[in-house]
C-alpha cells in the first residue's frame, strides 16, 4: 500500500536521523521491527550467524540496524518448509502478497546459498524450493505465480487458461531461468544431486519446449492473455498475444519481470537471462543426467538466441554508441528504456551474460542511469530507476541495489549506500519504491526481495570493499 504524507513515519523517520548522528549509537538502538524470534517461520544458524558478524563490523549504527532486519526477512516471515511425498517442499511468499512467484522466490533466497553447507537445514529448505518449482512448471510453465493450493483467488476471472492452482499467469521468460539459476548454483555450491530427478528433468524439457513455443517460427503459439483492466499494462494487446514479431530466433515475453506487459515482445533482458541460463542447464544435464541429446538441444538454442540479440537487438545511439535496446519486435522497431526489476538491462552483468567491463554494456549503462531513459528520476530524496508498473517519480530501491552491486567503482557505490540508509522512511526496510522527493511516500512496506538483496550487497560490499563500511554514511 502507497503511504503518502503519514505524519507518524516522518516522526519515526526524524527520530531515526538524529540518532543516525549520534556517535555512540549502536543497531540495538534503534527500534526492534525483526519478529520476535518465536514467531520466525525458519531460524538457521548460519544466517544469525552472518548477521552477528556483518553487524559487528558495518559502522554505521543504522545501516548495521537495517541489514538485522533486511537480510533473514525471507527466513524470518516468507517461507512454508514441509516434507511431500518424501522429498523436501518449500513454499515461498513474495511479502505482502500471499503468492509464491518463480522469479522472486529464487532471488529471494539467492543470498543464503553460499551458507548451505554450514546449515544442512537451510540446504533442506532450498532443495525444497527447487521441487516445488518443478512441481509449479509441470503444473503450467506459462504461470508466473502460484497459490499454496487449489485455491484460486483475484484472477481466475483473466481470459487465458487459468487454473485454481495459479495465483496469476503472465507468461515472463525470467520465471523459468530464474528457476534454471536456482537449481545450478545449488548444485555447484553443494554438489547434491537429489532435487534433480525425473520430475525435475520433465520440468526443464518443458521449459525448454516452452522458449522453443515462444519463438514464434510458424504460429503465436499456444498462449495468450487479456484481463478486464483499467491498467493497460496489465493486459495485452494483439487479442491477447501482443504486438506482432517477426522470427528472429528471440523468446516472446508477454510480460516484463515487473509483470508489466511488454510493448514489443522480445525483451531484450530477459532473453539474455535465457542465454546464461540455458549454458547452464546444458552442463547440468549433460554432467547429471548424462542426456548429451537434451544438453546440445539446450546450447544450441542458447547460442540461436545469443546471436538474435547481437543482431536485432543493438541499436547504434547518436549519443552514447552502441548499447542494448530494451524491447525489440524483429520488424526494426524498438524500445529505449531501462526498468528496475531484474532481469534489467543494468543487470546483465550480475545475472553472468556480460562483462562489466566491456565496452558496449557500459554504454548501455550509461544510457540507463540518465535522463535520457525516460524511467531514471532525480529527486531531493536521490535518484535511480523506476518503471512504469507504480508510474512517475517513484525510484525502485531494488534499483539502487543493483547499481552498486554492478559497480566498481567506491563513490558510486558508496553513494548508493548513502540514498538506502536515507530513504527507508524510518522502516528498517526496503520498499517496492519511494518518491523522489519524498521517502515517506513509498509502496509495499513489505518486498522480501529487496530486502534480502539490500543484504546481498553489503554482504559483497564487505568481500570487495571493506572499507566502505568502516565510516559512517
Amino acid at each position: 500500500m502507497k503511504k503518502k504524507g503519514n505524519i507518524l513515519l516522518k516522526a519515526t523517520f526524524m527520530l531515526l536521523t538524529i540518532m543516525s548522528l549520534n556517535p555512540v549509537a549502536s543497531a540495538t538502538d534503534f527500534p526492534k521491527v525483526r519478529v520476535e524470534e518465536s514467531k520466525r517461520n525458519f531460524v538457521s544458524p548460519a544466517i544469525e550467524k552472518v548477521i552477528s558478524h556483518m553487524q559487528k563490523t558495518i559502522k554505521d549504527p543504522e545501516l548495521a540496524w537495517m541489514f538485522g532486519n533486511c537480510y533473514p526477512n525471507t527466513l524470518d516471515r516468507t517461507v512454508t518448509f514441509s516434507m511431500k511425498d518424501g522429498k523436501p517442499n518449500t513454499f515461498v511468499i513474495t511479502g505482502d502478497i500471499y503468492a509464491m512467484w518463480l522469479r522472486d522466490c529464487s532471488a529471494q533466497v539467492w543470498p543464503y546459498m553460499p551458507y548451505m553447507k554450514e546449515d544442512s537445514r537451510l540446504q533442506q529448505l532450498i532443495a525444497g524450493i527447487i521441487n516445488r518449482q518443478a512441481e509449479s512448471v509441470l503444473i503450467d510453465p506459462y504461470a508466473n505465480a502460484f497459490n499454496f493450493g487449489k485455491e484460486g483467488g483475484d484472477f481466475m476471472s483473466d481470459n487465458t487458461k487459468m487454473r485454481p492452482e495459479l495465483h496469476e499467469r503472465k507468461w515472463e521468460v525470467d520465471g523459468l531461468c530464474y528457476v534454471i539459476r536456482l537449481g545450478y548454483h545449488y548444485w555447484k555450491l553443494t554438489g547434491d544431486n537429489s532435487c534433480f530427478d525425473s520430475q525435475w528433468l520433465n520440468a526443464m524439457k518443458t521449459i525448454v519446449k516452452t522458449f522453443k513455443e515462444q519463438q514464434r517460427k510458424t504460429s503465436q503459439g499456444p498462449y495468450s492473455f487479456m484481463r478486464k483492466t483499467e491498467k493497460a499494462s496489465d493486459t495485452q494487446f494483439g487479442n491477447g498475444f501482443g504486438n506482432p514479431v517477426r522470427p528472429t530466433g528471440m523468446i516472446c515475453s508477454t510480460f516484463r519481470p515487473s509483470d508489466d506487459a511488454t510493448t514489443y515482445g522480445y525483451l531484450v533482458p530477459s532473453n539474455c537471462f535465457a542465454v546464461v541460463s540455458l549454458r547452464q542447464l546444458s552442463e547440468m544435464v549433460k554432467t547429471i543426467k548424462q542426456d548429451d541429446a537434451f544438453a546440445a538441444e539446450c546450447t544450441a538454442l542458447a547460442n540461436e538466441v545469443d546471436a538474435a540479440i547481437h543482431k536485432y537487438a543493438v541499436v547504434n545511439h547518436p549519443k552514447y554508441g552502441k548499447i542494448f535496446a530494451f524491447e525489440v519486435d524483429g520488424y526494426g522497431n524498438y524500445l529505449m528504456m531501462d526498468d528496475a526489476n531484474v532481469p534489467s538491462l543494468l543487470s546483465l552483468p550480475y545475472l553472468g551474460y556480460i562483462s562489466a567491463n566491456d565496452k558496449m554494456y557500459k554504454n548501455t549503462r550509461k544510457f540507463a542511469l540518465s535522463e535520457d531513459n525516460p524511467y531514471f528520476y532525480k529527486g531531493k530524496a536521490g535518484e535511480g530507476i523506476g518503471g512504469p508498473h507504480v508510474g512517475s517519480d517513484m525510484i525502485w530501491p531494488m534499483a539502487i541495489i543493483m547499481r552498486a552491486l554492478t559497480s566498481n567503482d567506491p563513490a558510486e557505490i558508496a553513494s548508493c549506500i548513502k540514498t538506502l540508509k536515507y530513504t527507508h522512511a524510518g522502516t528498517g526496510f526496503m520498499h517496492e519504491t519511494f518518491h523522489k522527493d519524498d521517502p515517506a511516500n513509498f509502496t509495499r512496506s513489505w518486498f522480501a526481495w529487496a530486502n534480502t538483496l539490500f543484504g546481498e550487497l553489503l554482504i559483497k560490499i564487505e568481500k570487495e570493499h571493506p572499507e566502505l563500511l568502516e565510516k559512517e554514511y
